[in-house]
Formats: structure tokens, C-alpha cells, sequence
């Protein structure tokens, strides 16, 4: 079976749904049989950061691969996997809000205020939410896809904050290994599409440079 009919079988979405879910089924594992270290609430916080991040990686990277590859049944995978970032985020913000605050909301805001990797990274969830919310084809009709791709287009700030919270979250231990591997995947993701658009932008300047002028003919002597 081609390639592009493979990822059109009806099993496929329901298999990238269980293979995303795998990491927290993992954690959620872990939690319950007390096997995620000695301190289980920063490891289980920590991993659901992670986890969102490299989330954020695969979404950013699926159009890049669809075009690279050819492969455009890719893109249906495209709505779901930003979901699980989201999905992810959230689990992130609801361990930091239970474990290290007790769900106290009056601490959290000082703490957000106080601390500038959590208001990054809180900023990025804020962020986040309004594109899980206008995911779906009902909010495209609303919104009008111009305005809804401009949108959408937030995703490329919210890399840049969730990779300088995770720069800040590794500062402390002085390990920059990971935040490195994360910022050179990044910055491919988002360096394609800006050649892209200059390359589309080049080439609707030559159009417009080679167009004959409306009402233009041969002349005659």
C-alpha cells in the first residue's frame, strides 16, 4: 500500500491517538506504583513539561514533512497532535498548581509574578489556549481563514517562550545539553518556514515584475 494511503486507513488516526497518550498512561503509571524517583512530583512535572515541548516539536514539524516528503495526508494528523501540546500543557500547569501550590490561587499569581520562568511559561499556556480553542472547523468558519491562520501563527511565539522556560527551568543545574537539542530543532522548524515565505514572496515579486501591463499589446509602426 503507498504511503500516502496508509496514513489515510481508518486505524491511523486512532493510532497516533493511543501512540500520543503513551507518555502519560507511562507517568500515570509510575505515579500509582510509586516509581518515579525520589521526588515523584517534580518528576512527574518536569516529564509533563518535557513531553510538552517535544509535542510542540512534532506539530511544528509536520509541515515541513509533508512538503519535504510529499506526503500531504500528513496534515490530518496536524490538528490533533497541536491538541496533545495543549493536552499536555495543561497537565504541566495543573502538577505545578497542585503540587508546588496547593492549588492556592492567591499563591500562584505571586508566584507567577515573581518568578520570570513561570510567567514565560505561563504565558506560553495562555497562549496555547485560545488555538486549542478555535481547532476545530466550526471556529475556521467563524473566524475566516485569513484571520484564523494569523492566529494559529502564535505557535511560532510560543516555541520561543517554551524554549526560554525550559532554557531557565535547566539554568539552575547548569545543564544546557538538552535545552541545545531542543533550540537547533526549533530553530530548523521555524527557519524552513521563513524561507519558505521569502522564497513565495520572491516569487510573487516576479510574477508581478514579468506580468504584462493590463490592456497591453503588440505595437504597431
Amino acid at each position: 500500500m503507498p504511503r500516502g494511503k496508509v496514513l489515510l486507513h481508518p486505524a491511523a488516526k486512532p493510532l497516533v491517538f493511543v501512540l500520543a497518550l503513551l507518555p502519560f498512561a507511562w507517568l500515570f503509571y509510575g505515579a500509582a506504583t510509586n516509581n518515579l524517583g525520589a521526588n515523584p512530583a517534580e518528576h512527574l512535572e518536569r516529564s509533563l513539561g518535557d513531553w510538552t515541548l517535544r509535542f510542540l516539536c512534532i506539530t511544528l514539524a509536520v509541515t515541513p514533512l509533508r512538503v519535504i516528503t510529499g506526503t500531504p495526508t500528513l496534515a490530518r494528523f496536524r490538528r490533533m497532535l497541536g491538541l496533545f501540546v495543549y493536552f499536555y500543557a495543561a497537565l504541566h500547569f495543573l502538577s505545578y498548581s497542585w503540587f508546588d501550590m496547593g492549588f492556592d490561587v492567591a499563591d500562584i499569581a505571586k508566584d507567577i509574578a515573581k518568578r520570570p520562568f513561570i510567567l514565560v511559561g505561563f504565558s506560553a499556556f495562555l497562549l496555547l489556549t485560545p488555538l486549542a480553542a478555535t481547532s476545530f472547523n466550526r471556529a475556521v468558519r467563524a473566524l475566516g481563514a485569513r484571520r484564523w491562520q494569523a492566529l494559529h501563527r502564535l505557535v511560532y511565539v510560543i516555541a520561543g517562550l517554551a524554549l526560554l522556560h525550559f532554557y531557565w527551568m535547566r539554568a539552575g543545574k547548569h545543564n544546557f545539553a538538552e535545552v541545545a537539542v531542543y533550540a537547533v530543532i526549533v530553530a530548523a522548524l521555524l527557519g524552513w518556514r521563513a524561507a519558505q515565505a521569502l522564497k513565495k514572496k520572491r516569487a510573487s515579486v516576479n510574477m508581478t515584475r514579468t506580468a504584462p501591463a493590463v490592456g497591453a499589446g503588440p505595437s504597431r509602426s
